[in-house]
């Protein structure tokens, strides 16, 4: 596991979790308005219902394909990556990796910070944040964050605002209750893509946006928890999480678009509207057990999620504009928008994990954890309602050895699941299929160097996944489970202070992941690569210190990708350059001038059905970060 912390993302300028996640090792950003924007790629494994999200280990069930919280990094001491399957920890949808924000926690010592930025595309951002003690025995945390830019063409501006509290209740040293309190609103970019030709880009139409004028997609998430520690004694802590989570969500957009050369014209079409009224209740109740050589963690979670959801299927609309100079016009379709159907999804879980120090080298690693799903779908128009109920268990074990006090070695196999579609949106035609199950073996090493200023980590892994759906051989109109899909790839990661001014970081992961079994409609995908899944990606970043300045250079690689499974469509590789000048003025105002993608490389970013999103241009932006 790595990640970055707040220290990494404010150096490096990255206000948003995708640009922060995609500079650690492996991870390759595939979001699009229709997904939420948080998809990524892991270890030969891509969307949101193989790569999770979590905030302070609690996951939002994942409907209909879609995650959206948290958007951006401000308010969060680190981002953990948990990279491989991650079922044991946090259940099903989780085959590739999990990103975790871990937030920033109340403190009795008095502190506030000030975020203030301007740049290209009208960009205005600002964050605060404070903390201090309330009394004898409390203690807050407060963090607000809102940010806004008119983007690269029309109707690509964006706006987003959060405020996230916690208010802490510590009586004894012994006890601990924190309660939370955060909204969120988030109004992202309505570009939908730029069209292509021949299964290419049309780089011309790059700053062309053809959505209609009264476009909307807006996310709008309410959390509350309520959080107890109690260290009963010297070797047992309790920890339970009770929460409510309620999301909305809407989309009514003009999504689907087709250019024709010869006319100069692009036809519009799939004028979609969607709505997503999501509520998840729950409790995690923790049990932590220190006993001699044994650290053991076990627990139960229990959760209720509830979906009604709504839209105009099947979609109607059409229209057509020029190529070059679109008049968007509103959005207006056949089809009426209502609710469609109601789905409640009650989750079961239990946990145990050991972690032995067998002796000084030695560190033996178990774990175990049983998920079940119920179901209960209601189709308000068709009237097929159904239940359903899924289990599945989920385990690993590892060792771990010193080799030297600065060389460690370790191995671990694991087994998880994802679902076949999001949890939530299970339906009709796929209520017959089990969880999809998945095998990774793992081995590493890790080094600290040159008396502690460099430190290097080689991980190699093989996963298996098998029960994907696939299409029967003898009758290719029925679907079936019995697909496979396999991985095996390495992950390398390095931190160096060569000098005490110059400080390099660095990461390179190469993946060979396959199909080793799909039939689709098109055809036969066996040995094709999963879509939105590159070989290679790396950064590189190099800060060199002189006095009060700080100059940063980093390299972002992402090699190349296909945009389906038939790999009929390429997404080619990129690299682009960042950079920042940092002057810290005073012991507590950092004032930064940061370029991003200072090459203005053109280079497409992720892909929409047939369409292609393309990365930000060349930008720049002033920030000034105020410590009290």
């Amino acid at each position: 596991m790595d990640g970055v912390s707040a220290e990494q993302m404010l150096e490096r300028a990255d206000y948003g979790v995708v640009e922060a996640i995609t500079r650690t090792v492996g991870l390759s950003a595939g979001g699009t308005p229709g997904n939420g924007g948080l998809a990524f790629s892991s270890r030969g494994f891509y969307g949101v219902n193989s790569v999770g999200v979590a905030e302070d280990g609690m996951v939002l069930g994942v409907a209909a394909g879609t995650t959206a919280y948290p958007g951006d990094s401000w308010g969060y001491e680190r981002i953990d990556v948990l990279r491989g399957p991650a079922s044991l920890m946090y259940g099903s949808g989780t085959m590739g990796a999990t990103v975790n924000a871990v937030r920033k926690q109340p403190s009795r010592t008095s502190s506030a910070e000030v975020l203030l930025g301007a740049g290209s595309n009208d960009t205005l951002r600002l964050g605060l944040g404070a903390t201090g003690a309330l009394g004898t025995y409390a203690s807050y945390r407060i963090d607000s964050y809102t940010t806004r830019s008119a983007g690269e063409r029309d109707l690509d501006n964006s706006r987003s605002g959060k405020f996230m509290s916690t208010l802490r209740f510590q009586p004894t040293s012994e006890l601990q209750v924190d309660l939370i309190a955060d909204r969120s609103v988030q109004n992202p970019s309505r570009y939908w893509g730029t069209p292509g030709v021949d299964g290419k880009v049309v780089q011309s139409l790059r700053d062309i946006n053809y959505n209609a004028d009264d476009s909307i997609v807006r996310y709008v998430d309410e959390r509350m928890r309520a959080k107890l520690q109690w260290k009963a004694n010297d070797w047992l802590t309790v920890r339970n999480e009770l929460y409510h989570v309620q999301s909305d969500r809407r989309w009514r957009n003009i999504e689907s678009y087709a250019f024709n050369p010869r006319t100069a014209t692009v036809a519009r079409s799939d004028y979609l509207e969607i709505l997503h009224d999501l509520e998840q209740t729950g409790n995690r109740l923790g049990l932590n057990m220190d006993w001699g050589a044994h650290q053991v963690a076990m627990g139960w979670e229990a959760a209720r999620i509830n979906l009604r959801l709504s839209n105009n299927s099947p979609y109607g609309g059409a229209s057509t504009v020029s190529a070059w100079d679109p008049v968007h016009g509103s959005w207006a379709s056949p089809d009426v928008t209502a609710p469609k159907t109601e789905t409640g999804v009650t989750q079961h879980a239990l946990y145990l994990e050991d972690a032995w120090r067998i002796n000084d080298r030695w560190l033996a690693m178990a774990g175990l954890r049983r998920d079940v799903y119920s179901f209960a779908r209601h189709e308000l128009v068709a009237g097929t309602d159904f239940d359903k109920t899924l289990g599945a268990n989920s385990w690993r074990l590892g060792l771990t050895y010193a080799l030297a006090g600065n060389t460690h070695v370790y191995g671990q196999v694991s087994m998880g699941h994802d679902p076949v579609t999001s949890l939530v949106s299970l339906n009709l035609a796929n209520r017959s299929y089990a969880l999809s199950k998945g095998r990774q073996a793992e081995v590493g090493i890790k080094q600290q160097v040159a008396g502690g200023r460099g430190e290097w980590t080689l991980a190699v892994f093989d996963i298996k996944k098998d029960d994907i759906i696939t299409r029967d051989p003898e009758r290719p109109a029925i679907s079936i489970q019995g697909g496979r899909q396999s991985s095996r790839g390495a992950e390398f990661t390095a931190m160096f202070q060569a000098t005490p001014a110059l400080r390099l970081e660095g990461n390179l992961a190469y993946v060979d992941a396959r199909f080793d079994q799909l039939i689709e409609a098109g055809g036969n995908r066996a040995g094709n690569r999963p879509l939105n899944v590159p070989r290679t990606t790396a950064n590189l970043w190099g800060h060199y210190r002189v006095g009060a300045w700080q100059a940063s250079l980093g390299l972002r690689h992402v090699g190349d990708r296909f945009a389906n499974n038939a790999n009929s469509v390429v997404l080619p590789a990129y690299t682009v350059a960042d950079a920042a000048l940092s002057w810290q003025m005073d012991q507590r105002t950092t004032l930064s001038l940061i370029g991003r993608n200072l090459a203005d490389r053109f280079y497409v970013g992720s892909s929409y059905g047939s369409q292609f999103l393309v990365g930000q241009g060349r930008s720049f932006e002033i920030t000034a970060h105020i410590r009290f």
